[in-house]
């Protein structure tokens, strides 16, 4: 059983990045899919989530219009678009699956999780 992102890397400032979290070993959809962040010397951030079922999504402000959270579920695996990044959007990426299947716990960065991934790293520099 595992969560495993990717699709990190390094881009310029305004461009975009697609990152997945794709599943094994469990359904997707039978969680709610969440992707946090940490940069260096900053906090944690609960940047996007996505509920089971109903797929209510839910966005950060610092990521609101510019991030897009959506699932496969034929792939069992839920991406976050990411568009117009910005220098502070720099820090590592990780997704995180929840059986209480909403996003109650990615909106109050909350760490208890069933799954986490490993995290994909996103570099945005000139």
């Amino acid at each position: 059983v595992q969560l495993q992102a990717s699709g990190g890397g390094l881009v310029q400032p305004g461009g975009s990045l697609r990152l997945s979290c794709a599943a094994s070993g469990f359904t997707l959809d039978d969680y709610a899919i969440g992707w946090f962040r940490r940069a260096p010397g900053k906090e944690r951030e609960g940047v996007s989530c996505i509920s089971s079922s109903v797929y209510n999504t839910y966005y950060a402000d610092s990521v609101k219009g510019r991030f897009t959270i959506s699932g496969d579920n034929a792939k069992n695996t839920v991406y976050l678009e990411m568009s117009s990044l910005k220098p502070e959007d720099t820090a590592n990426y990780y997704c995180v699956a929840d059986s209480w299947g909403s996003c109650a716990k990615v909106v109050a960065n909350r760490g208890d999780m069933d799954y986490w991934g490993k995290g994909t790293q996103v570099t945005v520099s000139s």
